[in-house]
């Protein structure tokens, strides 16, 4: 079986982002439901995988990130409202037999994600 990972990368600072809010949903036509929250190690990790075994499932899935209260904890200078506050990557799971590595690379002015092993 696959698993599914993330990790959270500062790169404002150059560091790992340690204390980071993540929010795991399943999407089920309009319904959303919450299926794990962690927060992310100091090496900008979750401990364990989101997703593994059988409750690895194909389907469509969201990773809500606390990005904006990661860096006002910080002691970034931030406006408001944020520019980057959550950040919500939705995305599929087609093989559940397959590992899905979601990474987030953000700063206080913009993010992106790509899908790792």
């Amino acid at each position: 079986m696959g698993k599914l990972s993330t990790h959270v990368l500062d790169t404002a600072n150059g560091r790992p982002a340690a204390g980071v809010s993540v929010a795991l949903y399943a999407l089920d036509g309009g319904a959303r439901s919450l299926v794990k929250k962690d927060v992310t190690n100091a090496d900008g990790r979750c401990a364990a995988p989101l997703l593994e075994g059988e409750s690895m499932r194909p389907g469509r899935y969201e990773l809500v990130f606390g990005a904006g209260a990661y860096f006002a904890a910080a002691g970034v200078a931030l406006p408001e409202p944020r520019f980057i506050d959550e950040v919500t990557i939705a995305f599929g799971i087609a093989h559940a037999d397959q590992n899905y590595h979601v990474p987030l690379v953000v700063s206080p002015w913009s993010y992106s994600t790509y899908r790792g092993s």
